[in-house]
């Protein structure tokens, strides 16, 4: 019972909005090159 309860008080440490935050700006940073790429595959032509 003991191995759960630090299993759920280390899970009630993270920061969830940090996480939120740092994957919101990676998927941004991702989005750039992938539409760039996305252009040069069909010409130019959105």
């Amino acid at each position: 019972m003991d191995l759960i309860a630090g299993i759920f008080s280390a899970f009630g440490n993270i920061d969830f909005n940090v996480i939120f935050q740092l994957t919101c700006v990676a998927l941004i940073m991702v989005s750039g090159p992938v539409v760039i790429f996305l252009l040069a595959l069909r010409g130019g032509d959105l």
